[in-house]
């Protein structure tokens, strides 16, 4: 007999399924309860938009076990409603030494419901039992660790109940009562005496506030300490009041000592003369010394003696003004050294008998003027390589072109910038990176010429001036023979450090100018080339490069013409299964349409990518462009599947780029998983990479692939794929242009898609140009390909006439 409607309703809901062992869902059915409805198709790799990417990880990572264990996921299953369910798998070994998975999903989210409200009743009991108690109660276990304490502990400190217990109340403890406070709760944690004990806790607002902290131990029958029972107490107002007036006078002997003064205390009545302990020390006198007027005169420098008892004179005479002020030299008595003195004084008259007493405070202010003198050497200088720093480094150059106009000499400015620095720094860490810049320095001292004025003008470049290299050849000499001097490796803490170097030269004069920010310009070309042409050279400034810079401004002027005219019009790549030869989803190409010429590549405005904000403007130019097609080809009911756009390192600057381009999806009403975000390693490089991290996740929590592109020509991309949630592997072409005539390329190619089918990415080759490389491609097990063999970039017109 079949069962009742309600037999089903109330029996647990179960799906079984199989996979093969490259993670392709071959079967999916309900076998128990209400059917689990999937909010996409889960069959092939379909089943991956149904869990948000840690849980997709997390799947993976079980799977790689001999005997995977449980694990509990939120599945996407009806549009919009996600549950709770736990997957159980087991790996049945086939024939040949392949395997397919074997599993179950069963709908846990009612007991996950029950359980949530069985742990909300009792939390809320408890808080109801403690929460109007004016104290805080507290227990902890045997070895102090606290184990609960009351919720307005969290109100009074803005710290966690989590971070409150073990050792975690100790944090906000007062830096001066901390070790106090442990040693004794570690003395009774021994002994098992009631504690009683007033310390000052952070609160919430910064400041610190007195509390009595009371505490017994709970024994058992055998005397052992079960637990500790406690309560915090607020005591404030009683402590303050209880040590304000001790406290008047701790504060002003603190304050003396903390402004460094020194004081001499003169009562005329009884001639009584008395010198503070921070006086006796700025003298160098010991304490069992007598202050005399004949030892304080023999201490001042020979100069300002005589100022000194002019006013020691008055003081006799009764004509020393009410306040006075002077600057002494003196030397110290226990090693002689020179200090500087400044005075301040002040006189009462007392009206019954027309005595006087005087207070005279003294401040060493030699450090001071030595600070002082630091700070100007610090305004002119770079802190770490001791260099001029770029302010001082420009003032001279000014100077020299100032008097090369009027000599008729000529001098050499060279810009150099140290290769790689920001690589060091990433993977050796930045004290690594600081050290490379003080060998630089050094080397670079030891190599330049003596009439050499060198200076760091900003991370990693700095400039030289010098009259000597005052023609090309003696330039190019000497920029060759630095470069020889840098091969040398650096030694760092046992490692070896490489340093290359990129140098600009511009001589005074001609094509380079005769003014100091000419000169520097065209020394900044002239580096600009060399690390255009691949670093570690030397470029002689020639006229040619500022018609190369020209022509960069053009393609940046051009490019912002073309944002604020609307001319780009986004071209459509297709992916193709390369077994099926079916459209998996596209790659949206930049193309820009120019009035008279017609339709243009990228390559016109290269420049631009180089500029951040047009970079920037670019990309949502693109995707305004792009997300408007996809709306367009879902509104006809095509299905593009999944399409790439290309964003740069100067998207992920802006913190919001993520959020912004998810909203747009949202509005738009476009599913994620038409979207997928292709970066290039570049963007993991510059600066913001915390940026980068962010905004990939959230990319991937949402939906929207992440693809790795021209993979495995950048630096560190094996790390790259450890840290970041990368979806998808993008063969760059380099390797499947020649992978039918070259070996090395083809194993690339071949461990390429096996490494990302271990870590369960999917892998497209791009550059695809013929069928023989699409067979070998297939053959390597790569199953995406893209190429103009496979299909060129279209205009949207064209890409949706052939998918209808």
């Amino acid at each position: 007999m079949a069962p009742s409607a309600d037999f089903v309703e109330m029996s647990p809901r179960i799906i079984r399924w199989v996979a093969d062992r490259h993670g392709r869902l071959i079967g999916w059915w309900s076998v128990s309860g209400p059917s689990l409805r999937p909010a996409v198709d889960p069959v092939g790799r379909g089943w991956r938009a149904l869990l948000d990417a840690a849980d997709r990880r997390a799947l993976i990572a079980a799977s790689k076990e001999r005997q995977p264990s449980p694990i509990m996921v939120t599945l996407s299953l009806e549009p919009g409603r996600p549950r709770w369910c736990r997957v159980e798998m087991r790996r049945h070994p086939l024939p040949g030494g392949d395997w397919r998975y074997y599993g179950i999903v069963a709908d846990a989210q009612p007991y996950h419901e029950l359980l949530s409200a069985a742990v909300a009743e009792s939390r809320d009991h408890y808080r109801w039992s403690v929460a109007l108690s004016p104290q805080v109660p507290w227990t902890a276990g045997p070895d102090g660790a606290i184990e609960e304490v009351g919720p307005r502990f969290a109100e009074i400190t803005g710290i966690s109940k989590d971070e409150a217990l073990g050792q975690g109340w100790a944090t906000v403890l007062h830096p001066e009562d901390e070790a106090r406070v442990l040693g004794i709760w570690d003395r009774h944690l021994a002994n098992g005496e009631p504690v009683d004990i007033e310390y000052r806790v952070r609160l919430r607002s910064g400041h610190y506030r007195w509390m009595r902290a009371c505490a017994a131990a709970r024994r058992d029958a055998d005397g052992r300490i079960i637990r500790w029972y406690g309560s915090l107490e607020d005591v404030h107002e009683r402590h303050m009041a209880e040590h304000d007036l001790a406290q008047s006078e701790e504060r002003f002997r603190l304050a003396i000592q903390s402004a460094g003064l020194g004081i001499w205390d003169f009562d005329s009545r009884t001639g009584q003369r008395s010198w503070s302990p921070e006086l006796r020390a700025m003298l160098g006198v010991s304490p069992d010394v007598t202050p005399t007027t004949e030892l304080a005169l023999s201490l001042v420098h020979a100069d300002d003696r005589p100022r000194l008892q002019d006013k020691l004179a008055a003081v006799a005479g009764g004509g020393l003004p009410a306040h006075f002020e002077d600057m002494l030299r003196i030397y110290r008595a226990t090693d002689g050294a020179l200090r500087w003195i400044k005075s301040t004084g002040w006189t009462t008259r007392c009206d019954t008998d027309g005595s006087v007493r005087i207070i005279i405070t003294f401040l060493d202010v030699t450090e001071q003027q030595d600070s002082e003198r630091r700070i100007r050497w610090a305004a002119t200088h770079d802190a770490m390589t001791r260099l001029p720093n770029r302010s001082s480094w420009q003032q001279t150059l000014d100077d020299m072109a100032k008097a090369a106009r009027r000599s008729g000499d000529s001098f050499a400015l060279l810009l150099m910038d140290i290769d790689d620095l920001k690589r060091t720094n990433d993977s050796l860490g930045h004290d690594a990176g600081d050290a490379l810049l003080c060998a630089f320095a050094e080397r670079l001292q030891a190599a330049a010429p003596p009439d050499a004025v060198i200076g760091r003008l900003g991370g990693d470049e700095f400039g030289l001036l010098s009259s000597t290299l005052s023609d090309a050849t003696r330039a190019e000499a000497w920029g060759k023979a630095l470069i020889e001097t840098l091969r040398r490796p650096h030694m760092h803490e046992g490692r070896s450090l490489d340093c290359g170097v990129s140098m600009g030269a511009a001589l005074f004069g001609g094509d380079a100018g005769s003014e100091g920010d000419e000169l520097f310009k065209a020394a900044d070309l002239a580096l600009y080339a060399s690390k255009a042409a691949g670093r570690g050279r030397l470029t002689l400034f020639h006229s040619s490069l500022r018609a190369e810079a020209q022509q960069r401004s053009s393609m940046i002027r051009m490019a912002r013409q073309i944002i604020a005219d609307d001319l780009i019009m986004p071209y459509y790549q297709p992916k193709i299964d390369l077994r099926t030869r079916m459209v998996t989803g596209y790659e949206a190409l930049l193309r820009w349409c120019h009035p008279r010429l017609g339709v243009q590549l990228p390559g016109s405005i290269a420049a631009a990518f180089d500029h951040g904000e047009i970079a920037v403007g670019l990309t949502q130019t693109m995707l305004d462009k792009l997300l408007h097609d996809i709306i367009r080809w879902l509104d006809a009911g095509l299905d593009p599947g999944s399409v790439a756009f290309n964003a740069s390192a100067a998207d992920f600057t802006h913190a919001g780029f993520a959020d912004s381009v998810l909203e747009r999806l949202r509005l738009a009403n476009i599913p994620t998983r038409h979207l997928e975000l292709e970066v290039t390693e570049t963007v993991f490089l510059g600066r913001g990479a915390d940026q980068v991290a962010t905004a990939l996740r959230c990319f991937a929590k949402e939906g929207v692939r992440v693809a790795l592109d021209d993979f495995g020509t950048g630096y560190a991309s094996l790390s790259h794929l450890k840290h970041y949630p990368v979806d998808v592997l993008k063969i760059d072409r380099s390797f499947v242009s020649n992978m039918d005539n070259d070996a090395g390329d083809a194993a690339i190619v071949d461990a390429i898609v096996k490494l990302g089918d271990s870590f369960g990415m999917e892998v497209v080759a791009e550059g695809v140009e013929t069928e023989l490389q699409a067979q070998l491609l297939l053959a390597h097990g790569c199953p995406i390909g893209q190429g103009f063999h496979l299909g060129r970039p279209q205009p949207f017109d064209v890409v949706t006439a052939k998918m209808r």
